[in-house]
């Protein structure tokens, strides 16, 4: 397996990263059926070894976030099967931070994500087009 070469930060990944690639899709596709914005998958495998991908989105209030945030959990736990590790600020609701090992997924107000600035943060973790997870960004395709 080419993912197990003790130079890569990936050897502690037995499984490659099909299972990592397939939860940052589905937290993708949910964010967007539920008008998140400005989507963003970043792949962070050659930055550390913790992770693989964050999952970046913006969304417009309270209720839109805890929305977007709980039926990634759902859809992430009960049909993909897997536990989720951590979760912050959902009280808050500015920057909503769900740990799913390998994938983290944030999810913030706007004021919050410029303030962090995630992007910059990690500016040379990989962005990722959309297209690689199979996924059409209605938002980018025209302009209404």
């Amino acid at each position: 397996m080419s993912d197990t070469n003790s130079n890569s930060p990936r050897f502690i990944r037995p499984h490659g990263l099909e299972r990592s690639k397939q939860l940052a899709t589905a937290a993708a596709k949910i964010i967007l059926d539920n008008r998140g914005q400005d989507l963003l998958i970043l792949d962070v495998c050659n930055q550390t070894a913790l992770f693989d991908y964050f999952v970046i989105a913006t969304g417009t209030s309270r209720r839109q976030l805890h929305a977007i945030s709980e039926e990634i959990d759902d859809v992430l736990q009960k049909q993909l099967g897997d536990q989720r590790m951590g979760l912050e600020g959902y009280d808050e609701s500015h920057w909503i931070v769900l740990d799913y090992g390998s994938v983290v997924i944030h999810l913030f107000d706007q004021e919050t994500r410029g303030y962090y600035d995630l992007e910059s943060l990690w500016a040379d973790a990989k962005k990722m087009p959309l297209t690689e997870f199979g996924i059409v960004d209605p938002g980018a395709e025209s302009s209404e």
